[in-house]
């Protein structure tokens, strides 16, 4: 009746039996077989745990034939058979990812169940067995940089592999912060109320410390300013390597000269339309989500104090993202994308 389990078979039951989140179902079968392995008979092990003794002989026999695979899933249960044929779900499929209705930019449960000859809430199971949501619209843009695969290899080969004695520093700006009161949307315009700021941001790959700044408007005056800034607040010895983007003011000409006599900072272009391979937009999506985007405020001057906060609260205890792809994994990636579009000559 015992059972004898591998050793490491027996080291992740007991595992199973530890974790707080591990489904019920699957812990009791993990002590049913701990048990018996531990030289309890099958009326013992019931007993202990309260189960039946056919419970005992079923998880027995199961991890017997499977293995502990066969304690993590049940059997194909017995049920009501499908009644909507396949080639009908397949043609609702279809019809959704394919097509649009004639009086809309998209189809509905009522539209496609009207033309599909079923009821909405069969459509609804449709589109939900299968992720369908064709009020969601997701798009991306290839970029048309000729210098792609060259400025792409350039920022991850930063990531991936920093030069020594230089610190790479992620640098954008996120414009047009809206400060909204939304609890009092009546209210009348004046002054200081519903503005807008700009954040200028450098995200430190080294040790995820943030250098942000909030000013009125992002022109070349402003982000010649912030490079100011960032040459106060790093070490004097460090080269500065600066992920950037193709934005006009950061070629402007007298942020040049600026450049020219300020040795250490080096500019790492992105390709254009690739804001996704600059690590600060990741940053500038976090302080949205959590700190303005729900948010309510008076007055920019608000606003500003409210990212001053996050800024300071953030860099108390940061956390560095990391990046994990290779530039020839994106460029392989992007090259089946143009071969799927049609766009590789």
């Amino acid at each position: 009746m015992g059972l004898v389990l591998s050793e490491s078979d027996r080291i992740e039951l007991q595992n199973w039996t530890r974790r707080s989140s591990e489904e019920a179902r699957r812990v009791e079968r993990a002590r049913i077989v701990l048990s018996l392995d531990a030289g309890k008979s099958a009326h013992e092990t019931a007993e202990c745990l309260g189960v039946h003794r056919t419970v005992v002989y079923r998880w027995r026999d199961r991890y017997l034939e499977g293995g502990l695979k066969a304690l993590s899933c049940d059997k194909p249960r017995s049920g009501r058979p499908k009644t909507i044929p396949s080639e009908r779900v397949k043609a609702v499929v279809t019809l959704a990812c394919q097509t649009k209705p004639e009086k809309g930019t998209h189809w509905s449960t009522y539209s496609m169940a009207e033309v599909a000859g079923l009821s909405q809430s069969t459509v609804q199971r449709i589109w939900s067995a299968n992720g369908i949501k064709p009020h969601l619209v997701r798009t991306f843009k290839l970029s048309t940089d000729p210098k792609f695969e060259e400025k792409l290899v350039d920022v991850v080969g930063l990531y991936l592999d920093p030069p020594e004695k230089a610190l790479v520093l992620c640098v954008d700006e996120k414009s047009q912060i809206q400060a909204l009161d939304r609890t009092q949307p009546g209210l009348p315009m004046k002054k200081g109320r519903c503005g807008t700021t700009t954040l200028f941001a450098a995200l430190s790959m080294l040790d995820g410390k943030v250098i942000g700044s909030c000013k009125k408007r992002h022109r070349h005056e402003e982000f010649l300013s912030f490079l100011k800034q960032i040459d106060r607040q790093t070490p004097k010895d460090l080269e500065l390597h600066l992920v950037i983007d193709n934005y006009a003011t950061h070629k402007h000409k007298d942020v040049r000269e600026w450049l020219a006599e300020h040795k250490r900072f080096h500019l790492h272009f992105v390709p254009t339309s690739c804001s996704w391979l600059n690590l600060v937009e990741r940053f500038f999506a976090k302080i949205t989500n959590k700190a303005i985007r729900r948010g309510t405020f008076d007055s920019v001057a608000e606003l500003v104090e409210t990212i001053h906060e996050y800024l300071r609260v953030h860099n108390r205890d940061p956390k560095p993202f990391k990046w994990t792809a290779s530039a020839q994994t994106i460029i392989d990636k992007v090259k089946r994308c143009r071969e799927t579009l049609g766009l590789e000559h």
